[in-house]
């Protein structure tokens, strides 16, 4: 799957987007840092559709930073005019630094005061690096927030390091469906992972599993048109073609089928 897109509907229709992967030092406390630019003529409107990831995200904007919470449905942004954004998808490990209940959060985004960090990224989104696309800005932002990260962020506890685990197999293993499957394998009680779950997350084990692999059916489902869907509901673990669909219309608002026929137009 291509790492680049998982997450959003309709790459095709998205203005400049890039995931610049987060520097080693920096991975068990930021996935990435996603920083999308976009110039539209007047009065035009270009929505972006994703399927959040289950996480928090830390976002940077000309008017500000936000906080935005774990979704649980899909969500969208209504871009115009000129603007740009520097996000930061959160390891779990790093969310109690933010928050104590992220749970509070789910489908919010709300403005948190971080001047600091305001300051550092305007001013790297402003500079010229000399790289014509603005490649050498997007690196200065994420070196700016990175540097941010490391300096607010502890390094992860035991705890962190532990719940961190957990999202890495979910999004590594297609045939984990079961949150016994992953207590299993990281040698720990279902209520332990439910806990840990609870205060990095804001979201159930079980939601994050299903979340993964409701992402990876939307991939398959755009890159394999003529993949049935009963097959992908079979190999991402569903029970049938139903109860795909059936994830499909709670989170999405829509069918596979109904999916498939929108990311195929331009």
């Amino acid at each position: 799957m291509e790492e680049q897109w998982r997450g959003t509907l309709y790459p095709a229709r998205l203005p400049s987007f890039h995931r610049l992967p987060a520097p080693a030092a920096l991975a068990d406390r930021v996935r990435w840092f996603w920083i999308p630019e976009w110039q539209l003529a007047p009065g035009r409107v270009s929505r972006q559709e994703v399927l959040p990831f289950p996480a928090l995200n830390l976002v940077v904007q000309p008017d500000g930073v936000t906080l935005s919470g774990p979704a649980t449905r899909r969500s969208f942004r209504d871009l115009s005019g000129r603007g740009w954004a520097v996000g930061m998808l959160l390891r779990p490990a790093a969310v109690p630094a933010f928050t104590g209940e992220p749970g509070s959060l789910r489908n919010r985004e709300i403005p948190v005061d971080m001047p600091d960090l305001h300051a550092a990224v305007v001013a790297a989104m402003a500079g010229d690096k000399g790289k014509s696309d603005g490649e050498g800005r997007r690196e200065a932002a994420a070196c700016s927030a990175g540097r941010w990260l490391e300096r607010r962020v502890p390094v992860p506890d035991a705890d962190g390091v532990l719940v961190n685990r957990l999202e890495e197999l979910i999004a590594a293993d297609a045939s984990l469906t079961r949150v016994g499957q992953a207590a299993d394998l990281l040698g720990v009680s279902v209520r332990t992972l439910q806990r840990l779950a609870r205060r990095h997350v804001g979201l159930p084990p079980l939601a994050m599993i299903r979340r993964y692999r409701l992402q990876e059916a939307a991939e398959r489902l755009r890159l394999e048109p003529g993949l049935p869907v009963a097959d992908i509901a079979a190999e991402l673990g569903y029970a049938d073609h139903a109860h795909l669909t059936a994830d499909f219309r709670t989170v999405l608002g829509f069918t596979p089928s109904g999916y498939r026929r929108s990311a195929a137009k331009p």
